[in-house]
This record gives C-alpha cells, structure tokens and sequence, in this order.
C-alpha cells in the first residue's frame, strides 16, 4: 500500500501543499499531468529523495515520513535508466543484495532469477555500453526489483523507448510486478500506457491529485 497524506513539499520556490492518495496493497497506480506539475516531486518524496515539509507517507503500513531512502525498501526506475558504465549487468542485479549484505549463494540465485525473468540472461556479463534502450531498462527494471521490495516507484521508464520495445516493456513490467505481488506507482504522460499497465489513475493538476477512471478502450492486447 502507497497512501499520500496531505503531503507538502518545498524544492526550491517551487511548492506543493497537502497532496493526498493512496494506492490500495498489490495494485498499481498510475500518476499523470502536464509537465512541471509535480509529478515527479511527490515521487520523489516518497521515494526519500525530496524533503517533506508536512503530512505524511505511509508505505505497506508504515509510516516512512522521516526515513531515509535507503530505510524505505522501495524499488526505484528512473526516467533514464541510469547505469553505472564501469558494472557488467550481472553485478548491478547483485548490487542491491550485497550492501543488504545477503549471502553470496543467495546473491547468485537472485540474479539468475532476475536475469531469467527478465529476459537478460545473455547480457550477464556485458557492460552498458552497446545496449539497447529496452535492454536497458530491463537491467535498471531488474536492479530495482532485486531485493525483493513491496513498493516499486517507475519515473517515466519508457520515455525513451521505440513503440514496438515500449510494448514489450508494458507486458514485461505488469508481468512481473502482478506476479511478485508488489504496490507499484508510476509517472507517465501516455494515456495508452496508463490504460494498459494500470489498476488506477491518478491525475495531477493545481497541487491537487484526483482518481480517474481507466479507458480500457485504449488499451492494446499485449498478452
């Protein structure tokens, strides 16, 4: 469970003031609005990454409001898919579990998990360098998903991605996320996409976040 508690948040003079939402356990939620509203502010803060100012956030039945993100056990994907260019893929899928100090077996069995749930199994041992948009989002998908986590935040992962890989990617990330059972919100200014991977949509506009109703009518047949 996501739920957003009249959330207000200062980043430089840029300000929001009680934002409040929630997305129910194991459901995936799905943020819009026009550029520079703040979509990707309160994602951010719920993620640690922005200081609040008021209200609060509470993530699978806690209150995370004063944790860092390193305290939070969310799962991030940011809007490009950032990759350390000096890591092969096998050891960013592992970089989560060893600073949470997992054993080194335990470690190799996530991987090989990660690698072939995800269709990346081939690109263990390559580096950044030279990979498809697509395959790089699977490997930033991947190291997110790596620890297991109960809430998974996406900022816009699909941007960037032709539309025969976004629609691969779509199927690839409800898949996964519906069969590991994790509360997911994700940014987005593609009606389409929302339509497609969403339970619910929440749109962002003057400060205030509403629910929306879903147009499966937009929707492609991905199975």
């Amino acid at each position: 469970m996501i739920r957003v508690e009249n959330l207000s948040v200062r980043a430089g003079s840029f300000r929001l003031e009680d934002v409040s939402f929630e997305i129910p356990t194991g459901e995936y939620g799905v943020l819009m609005g026009r550029t520079g509203c703040g979509k990707t502010t309160v994602l951010e803060a719920i993620c640690g990454l922005k200081q609040v100012t008021g209200g609060r956030i509470v993530l699978a039945g806690h209150d995370v409001t004063h944790l860092t993100a390193g305290e939070r056990g969310i799962g991030f994907v940011p809007q490009d898919g950032t990759l350390f260019s000096t890591m092969t893929v096998r050891q960013h899928l592992a970089f989560g579990p060893k600073v949470r100090r997992w054993k080194r077996g335990r470690i190799a069995e996530r991987v090989e998990e990660l690698a072939r749930d995800l269709g990346i199994e081939h690109l263990l041992d390559r580096k950044p360098f030279g990979l498809s948009g697509g395959e790089r989002q699977r490997v930033s998908l991947g190291r997110a998903l790596s620890v297991k986590p109960e809430i998974l935040c996406l900022d816009e992962p699909l941007s960037a991605l032709d539309e025969d890989t976004h629609d691969d990617m779509i199927s690839l990330i409800r898949r996964v996320v519906k069969e590991a059972g994790i509360t997911a919100l994700h940014i987005t200014h593609s009606r389409r996409e929302a339509a497609t991977v969403g339970d619910r949509l929440f749109f962002m506009e003057n400060g205030v976040v509403g629910e929306q109703a879903l147009s499966r009518e937009e929707e492609s047949p991905l199975e």
